[in-house]
């Protein structure tokens, strides 16, 4: 559980803290934000595995902002759950069907709270933390490791989060700037050709396990990680 990151999408500080309070107690890790542009920015930067979502926000309705990430395929599978004190029946049936798994009505218990999210953490599955295989690599993503044959193929941070990255969305082509904004995150400024120098690194590293050419270069459009070649 400590592995598991929580965002808390919530305008009023003193609920926020008591989130904050009691997850941390229960042994979840816990990122904040106020609204839902800082919210779309550490979605970005931190990858959480659930987040709590307010209703009523400042800048954009909880319900919209639920909306755009389950449209939105980076997050499609991120779990939500929706935190609001409309207790209507059909405030209840817009939120689940805005994309939401779950949805609390305030004030709720702390131990409601808990509760919930490890159910709807139980329900998304192990998956997005035990591996992804394709060609001839795996990628351990508890142990943060890439393997080839059962062999450890070393390579750095950055590069395991690009080759992660590529991996969980084969076949598709990303620009340069699209890899800066998924991989190093929204808030990051660097050049471009950043890109291009950790992708020779990856090769580099994956060429010992004669994977390098699923990393594919698409002429005036960016890369693509295939296992066609």
């Amino acid at each position: 559980m400590s592995n598991t990151r929580i965002l808390i999408v919530e305008d009023e500080e003193a609920i926020r803290d008591m989130i904050v309070f009691h997850l941390s107690r229960a042994g979840y890790e816990t990122l904040e934000a106020a609204d839902g542009r800082s919210a779309r920015r550490l979605l970005a930067d931190e990858r959480p595995n659930l987040a709590l979502v307010d209703w009523m926000l400042p800048d954009i309705s909880g319900l919209e902002l639920t909306r755009m990430l389950k449209r939105d395929e980076d997050y499609e599978d991120l779990a939500i759950i929706m935190l609001t004190a409309r207790a209507e029946e059909r405030d209840k049936v817009s939120g689940l069907d805005g994309g939401a798994d779950d949805y609390i009505t305030k004030p709720f218990s702390p131990r409601e709270l808990v509760a919930r999210i490890q159910a709807v953490l139980r329900r998304a599955g192990p998956a997005r933390d035990e591996s992804v295989n394709s060609g001839n690599i795996e990628l351990d993503t508890a142990g943060h490791r890439v393997l080839s044959g059962g062999s450890e193929i070393k390579v750095g941070p950055t590069e395991y989060r690009l080759l992660h990255f590529l991996m969980t969305h084969p076949e598709r082509v990303y620009s340069r700037a699209q890899l800066l904004d998924r991989v190093w995150g929204a808030n990051v400024y660097v050049e471009e050709r950043t890109v291009d120098v950790h992708i020779r690194r990856l090769r580099k590293a994956l060429s010992a396990a004669d994977a390098d050419k699923y990393i594919q270069t698409v002429r005036g459009a960016g890369y693509r990680f295939s296992t066609r070649v």
